[in-house]
């Protein structure tokens, strides 16, 4: 018999597998148990937080009369702005204080250079809604938090880490019975659901990601919110992709937590359906828009101004796409200026909530300097409602330019003062609005600049009785979209909040 000897260090190499497998096996229930103990020292300081938030709530909620008052609160950090979110948020407010007048009203805000007061009256100025009941401001001096200048890469994530700060900040000075999520930041849903016991409700102007993102990632497609640099890299667009997969699947995780949802379109509807799966709870309620004050508005069957007024209306924010709409209305003054026509004059209306927003209309006044259109160009900015009445009553043309907006609140506005909308042929004004009334047309869509110059281009050319025809059309097909329509469909959605 042979014996052959086997070298010390072949013997060192087949057990050390072995050996490491003992040591990670030896660490492994040690680590389990420590985090375990971790998971319930974090339950029991929740559970914690939660209890002395209740009892905090039950000293705040009694009146003087000794009986429980039932406290709402919209989370609406920018409340003072004056979007269709904003009108969002206090045509809901007015309903509800017509269906629960002795109820305590709350909206938490970041508007913390302004008084309660001025949010109020700023409310009335813009949107003539008065409120009949008080409202408690609680105002939140952490909203930088939820800036996006704050976050130049990995915005999504870092507004929606934010904004659970802001919320704790929110929930640390008042806890109400119902909170309503007013402005988009389903994160703050299972803080307040879980730590502060409330019920919840959200309304969704307009998905934190959606699955049309997904896709202009996933096709390497340019926009502004995917810039050229991570488009023309492979490697960066799958790792941005998987970033987004990973941030929808957490986006829908929160969003489930709330008990009642509501959205404000079709589009929106079925990117929700598609993100948060909770279908059962989730209700279309498309947001209120003035259009009675609207309709009071002459409609005249000839011009009654000597120049076509061209008239925009919505916040000066990137979506919003302000460039293409002063690209196409030159291109029009090009195609116009070989032949005589009525003067033509391009009015943007809107908002500005920051100085990222000022900034962004300085580069529009360049644009317009550089395409040589200044004289035919004018802003108007934080204009009182009726001076943007006035504007729409003289308008032929209401232009709307932004991809895949979730509603669309300024379309409305203008088809029902009466001017003919050319509104982006994508998401809400496709699906909902501009659609057309009885068979008939309600006005135009387009896309691209020369979409737009084109389609502008024939509407002007179009005879004074055709385009009333067009005008009344669009007018008798707005009424679903009232205050009246909203406070119904609201309340209706709302109920099991309450309940």
């Amino acid at each position: 018999m042979i014996f052959r000897r086997v070298d010390p260090a072949r013997w060192e190499g087949l057990l050390l597998p072995w050996g490491s497998s003992r040591f990670f096996y030896s660490l492994f229930f040690p680590g389990l148990i420590v985090c375990g103990t971790l998971c319930v020292c974090l339950v029991l300081v929740l559970c914690g937080i939660r209890l002395m938030l209740q009892r905090k709530k039950m000293s705040l909620s009694t009146s003087k009369s000794g009986r429980k008052q039932m406290t709402i609160a919209f989370f609406h950090p920018y409340c003072n702005a004056g979007g269709g979110g904003e009108r969002v948020l206090w045509c809901a407010l007015r309903a509800l204080q017509k269906k629960y007048p002795e109820a305590v009203y709350i909206v938490y805000t970041g508007d913390v250079n302004v008084t309660g007061q001025q949010i109020l009256e700023g409310a009335f100025r813009r949107f003539n809604i008065r409120l009949m009941h008080p409202v408690q401001f609680i105002f939140l001096k952490k909203r930088y938090l939820v800036e996006d200048s704050r976050y130049p890469h990995f915005t999504l994530l870092g507004q929606s880490l934010g904004s659970i700060f802001l919320g704790w900040e929110a929930l640390m000075q008042y806890v109400p019975d119902v909170y309503i999520d007013s402005m988009g930041y389903a994160f703050t849903l299972p803080l307040f659901k879980y730590v502060g016991g409330c019920r919840v409700g959200s309304y969704v102007h307009y998905p934190t990601i959606s699955t049309d993102m997904l896709s202009v990632v996933k096709n390497q497609s340019a926009g502004f919110n995917n810039a050229a640099f991570i488009t023309r890299n492979p490697f960066l667009s799958k790792v941005k992709l998987i970033y987004y997969y990973l941030f929808a699947f957490i986006y829908g995780m929160v969003g489930s937590c709330s008990d009642v949802v509501m959205v404000n379109s079709s589009w929106t509807l079925n990117h929700i359906l598609a993100l948060w799966k909770i279908g059962h709870c989730t209700d279309i309620v498309y947001p209120p828009c003035d259009v009675q004050t609207f309709l009071d508005i002459p409609l005249h069957e000839k011009q009654t101004t000597p120049e076509h007024l061209l008239v925009s209306i919505g916040q000066f924010r990137p979506e919003k796409n302000h460039p293409l709409q002063i690209r196409a209305f030159a291109k029009l003054l090009d195609k116009k200026a070989a032949e005589p026509h009525s003067p033509l004059k391009l009015i943007l209306i809107g908002g500005c909530r920051n100085k990222e927003d000022e900034f962004r209309v300085n580069q529009l006044r360049r644009l317009s300097e550089d395409l040589g259109v200044q004289e035919d160009v004018e802003f108007k900015i934080n204009i009182p409602f009726e001076e943007l009445k006035n504007y729409l009553s003289e308008a032929t043309i209401g232009l709307h330019t932004m991809r895949n907006e979730h509603f669309g609140i300024g379309v409305v506005e203008c088809m029902a003062a009466g001017t003919i909308i050319l509104a982006h042929n994508s998401g809400g004004p496709k699906l909902d609005i501009v659609v057309p009334h009885e068979g008939d047309i309600t006005g135009f869509l387009a896309e691209t600049e020369d979409g737009y110059a084109e389609t502008m281009a024939h509407i002007l050319s179009l005879s004074e009785e055709k385009r009333l025809q067009i005008r009344k059309n669009a007018r008798a097909s707005v009424g679903k979209f009232s205050d009246q329509e909203f406070e119904v469909t609201f309340l209706s959605s709302v109920e099991k909040l309450f309940k």
